[in-house]
């Protein structure tokens, strides 16, 4: 959809790029600190794993919404005047690697 509209607002002086948080192929093990996610953090916590939410992701660790509102302002920003039609991957990593559990062989 960016691609298209980008392609379509050509010349208008409008740029339209998408952010994907995460990869729906993904969806189970990236996962975003929000007010949406309290529950599975709290899940966690509770049993003493919150250590492990996030362990497959490349970066070891979850991502936080703030994260994802740096790229935000990014694009809103002059310093991304060249960026147009792009679908940008917040998601630490996922989508160019295979998940691997820490201790075993890929």
């Amino acid at each position: 959809m960016a691609k298209t509209a980008s392609f379509q607002l050509a010349r208008t002086n409008i740029r339209v790029n998408a952010i994907s948080p995460a990869s729906s192929r993904y969806r189970t093990i990236f996962i975003l600190a929000t007010g949406m996610t309290t529950t599975t953090f709290d899940k966690a916590r509770s049993r003493g794993t919150e250590a492990k939410i996030g362990q497959l992701n490349p970066l070891g660790r979850y991502g936080v919404a703030e994260e994802v509102a740096q790229l935000v302002l990014f694009l809103a920003g002059d310093e991304s005047s060249f960026v147009n039609g792009q679908n940008i991957a917040v998601d630490g990593g996922m989508t160019a690697s295979m998940p691997v559990v820490p201790g075993k062989l890929a």
